[in-house]
């Protein structure tokens, strides 16, 4: 009854969060890059906190990571805009397996769609490799913490397979975020269109291994 009655007001301490958050128009700077951007950019060193916070707190519950990833190599050095988009991509991946795993898991459980489900073998089996491969791919959409959350990988193997996973995208996306943006300015549309069938060939691609290395 104690544990019930602590869920509980897990939930509603995180409704009511997000209900003051939007009434303070929280959601407003934070789902658009160039409102953000000047935002953090106003607070100086206290944005490092503001960023780690808000996106540990918003991400795991709608708010999209990629937002606060794109964002922080136009404020910051390259080192410092990974290890802050890191330092919050990890936050956020524990907040939501958490929030799944300890307070929500029986209602999480019936809304984990069928792309994550099919690996459940494979996280039994291939705990650590399966994490690592699902982050490689997917990222960090909140249903998928929630899917770890909700499966019986251990929460050690989930942070260092999902740190693992994050390392090569975050860092790529770090150091050469401003370099692309400052290109795409000016970049002709066939540009868009190559850059656009070449993530989408690298993401099928590794997608493809995945589904392979996951398959029984």
């Amino acid at each position: 009854m104690k544990s019930a009655r602590l869920k509980l007001a897990a939930v509603l301490v995180v409704i009511a969060g997000l209900v003051v958050a939007h009434r303070l128009g929280v959601f407003e700077h934070f789902a658009d890059p160039a409102r953000l951007t000047e935002t953090l950019a106003r607070l100086g060193p206290w944005g490092y906190v503001a960023f780690v916070v808000a996106y540990a707190v918003l991400q795991p519950f709608g708010v999209p990571g990629t937002i606060f990833i794109m964002a922080a190599p136009l404020i910051w050095p390259w080192p410092i805009a990974f290890a802050l988009s890191m330092t919050g991509t990890m936050a956020a991946s524990v907040v939501g397996f958490s929030f799944a795993r300890f307070v929500a898991r029986d209602w999480i459980a019936t809304k984990i769609p069928a792309r994550f489900r099919k690996y459940d073998e494979a996280l039994a089996r291939r705990a650590f490799r399966t994490v690592f491969l699902l982050r490689i791919v997917f990222w960090m959409p909140p249903l998928l913490h929630a899917f770890f959350g909700v499966s019986k990988v251990r929460f050690s193997t989930h942070f260092w397979g999902s740190l693992a996973g994050y390392v090569l995208p975050l860092l790529l996306v770090s150091f050469f975020g401003q370099r692309l943006f400052d290109v795409l300015k000016t970049a002709p549309v066939w540009a868009w269109v190559a850059l656009g069938a070449g993530f989408a060939a690298i993401a099928l691609g590794v997608r493809v291994v995945a589904g392979r290395r996951a398959a029984p």
